[in-house]
């Protein structure tokens, strides 16, 4: 049993002053089986703490049904087998480059921007998710005897609105409900965040890459009493697909990280290990100071550029970090671990069965109804797949543009089954126009919802409508196709009751757009890197583990495959392939 509280300058561990040093290690991006090695690497580079949020999105796929609400509170008795202690970010909103900032589509379609305020029916659906999550942390707090030292009221709340009836009825919730460790908040230092994301009677935290001393003289103005904490020290950042790869120099980061200690204040390493944001939830940004331009899709990978790489390796900011940490550890640092094993000897893989596209659509989509204008992928029920819509142009008439108005994200088109081009939210008209009668295929794909701003919460799929010259579209056929069809069903959504194959596999001879099947043996399995060739953009799995979002467009050319997803024969790899139309010898490279 242990009392941690906050005093009027530091943090107090049974009244004895203590400086939390963490680390942010969010367990929903690493392998289950990986635990317990990043938080023991956590220990050697000499933190004392983990922080992770929750995600509610992922636990919560449809209104009170839950997958997996556990997993919270094994991570946390890990993190307390390792020496660790932890604070926990619930949400309800986590932001984290992660899908749609955590909150489920669900709760987003209907309510759009009523979310994150004091709306009835958006906190009726927070207070049933909460009840089901925070037993779990009510029971591993410190004065029981675990390792929950603090938890989070909101995230960067002063970052999205100022309705501090909203927060003070989260934090009255949190209380309600058992917590009884020190609440905080995390906004970035500036006037506008902190009055805005702040409550009185709980502790502020600050976000920030650099600058301490003033990002904490900010702090200091609005709280001059408490101790000083940058919950986000951004050591790293994330990167969007098509950009160039993001990296931040190890000693400049920890010449910042030395500065926030020099000021006595504690720290959580944003990110300690990245990870992956596996299965296609990976979020989106708006580019521009508003937050409201181009949408920016982040790629699979969470490495952050972070101390400890995705595959749990030090880099050299983890040895830079090491010799910081080191001056304010109490006694000598762990040792590393030993590195987890790798996969044995190099494997290609090539993809020799094929389905096209509409026949898994056909056996593993929603069924095809009929609307008067297209409907969005929250109204479909899709969060992370696709949604063809189908139209028909009347004729006979002459040609005219065909222009989709508020496609979010990206269209694949097809004219009287013919390729037509591909569309994007901004260049959304076909390059040649269309004539009469046709029938018109559009393959809308979600490339990940916003995470971060005011464009939170925004929907996805044809948003507007069709248009013909200026004329709408209507009478629209859509039929959805989410990933959980694949990660729900793989194994059987193949075969019929006897076992016979329900899809037409054939040879990849012929392949284009569909989904892609080949096998392999992995004599000594341990964690390997995957690459594509002769592919373009889709998801990937191996033995039924989606290991997320693929595109040749970059900068990521290389994904992580756990150890623990492999074995040593009959390993199967699945491709979802969105774009291309001739797949000439497709295969799949391990290393």
């Amino acid at each position: 049993m242990a009392d941690f509280t906050v005093g009027d300058e530091d943090f107090l561990l049974d009244g004895r002053p203590v400086r939390l040093l963490s680390g942010a290690l969010h367990y929903f991006r690493v392998h289950e089986s990986q635990w317990g090695h990043r938080l023991a690497m956590l220990r050697a580079m000499g933190l004392n703490c983990v922080e992770t949020y929750v995600p509610w999105n992922l636990h919560e796929p449809a209104p009170g049904h839950y997958r997996d609400p556990e997993a919270l509170g094994r991570f946390l008795d890990a993190a307390h087998a390792a020496g660790l202690w932890a604070i926990v970010r619930p949400g309800p909103y986590i932001c984290a480059e992660w899908e749609n900032g955590g909150l489920p589509h669900w709760l987003t379609g209907p309510l759009g921007r009523r979310v994150r305020t004091r709306d009835t029916e958006y906190l009726r659906h927070v207070e049933r998710w909460f009840r089901v999550l925070l037993p779990q942390v009510v029971a591993r707090q410190a004065d029981r005897g675990g390792p929950v030292v603090m938890v989070q009221v909101e995230n960067e709340y002063g970052s999205y609105g100022s309705d501090h009836v909203y927060l003070r009825a989260l934090a009255d919730l949190l209380a309600e409900l058992g917590v009884c460790v020190p609440l905080f908040t995390s906004d970035g230092p500036e006037d506008h965040m902190l009055t805005g994301g702040s409550l009185p009677g709980v502790l502020a935290t600050a976000n920030f890459g650099s600058g301490a001393v003033e990002a904490f003289e900010v702090l200091r103005r609005h709280r001059p009493k408490g101790p000083l904490m940058c919950m986000e020290f951004w050591c790293g950042w994330f990167e969007h697909w098509g950009a160039e790869p993001v990296v931040r120099d190890a000693r400049e980061a920890a010449g910042a990280l030395r500065e926030i200690l020099e000021c006595g204040a504690s720290v959580n390493l944003y990110m300690a290990h990245g990870g992956t944001s596996f299965a296609g939830w990976a979020g989106a940004n708006r580019d521009g100071v508003e937050h409201l331009g181009t949408l920016r899709p982040d790629v699979t990978s969470y490495d952050y550029d972070a101390p400890i790489d995705e595959y749990g390796r030090p880099t050299p900011k983890f040895w830079a970090f090491r010799e910081v940490l080191a001056e304010y550890a109490e006694g000598p640092l762990p040792e590393l671990p030993p590195e987890p094993p790798v996969l044995g000897s190099p494997v290609t893989v090539p993809l020799t069965e094929w389905v096209a596209a509409e026949d898994v659509l056909e056996a593993l989509g929603s069924a095809e109804d009929v609307y008067g204008t297209p409907p969005t992928f929250e109204e479909l029920d899709v969060d992370r797949g696709v949604v063809r819509y189908r139209f028909e142009v009347p004729g006979p008439r002459q040609p005219y543009p065909l222009r989709v108005l508020g496609l979010r994200d990206r269209a694949v088109v097809y004219v009287d089954g013919v390729r037509a081009g591909v569309l994007t939210e901004d260049e959304a008209v076909l390059p040649e126009p269309v004539a009469g009668p046709a029938v018109v295929e559009l393959w809308v794909e979600s490339l990940g919802r916003v995470n971060y701003g005011p464009r939170l919460a925004e929907p996805k799929g044809i948003t507007g409508g069709v248009l013909h010259e200026r004329q709408f579209l209507h009478g629209v056929r859509a039929r959805g196709l989410r990933l959980d069809a694949f990660e729900d069903a793989f194994g059987d959504a193949f075969e019929d009751a006897e076992g016979r194959r329900r899809l037409p596999f054939r040879s990849t001879a012929e392949a284009g757009r569909g989904l892609f099947r080949g096998t392999f043996d992995a004599p000594i399995p341990g964690d390997a890197r995957l690459e594509l060739h002769g592919l373009v953009r889709g998801f990937v799995w191996v033995n039924g583990f989606n290991l997320g979002r693929y595109w040749n467009t970059g900068p990521q050319l290389f994904f992580h495959v756990p150890g623990a997803v492999l074995r040593d024969q009959a390993n199967e790899v699945w491709v979802w392939e969105l774009e291309v139309e001739d797949a000439t010898g497709p295969e799949v490279r391990l290393h």
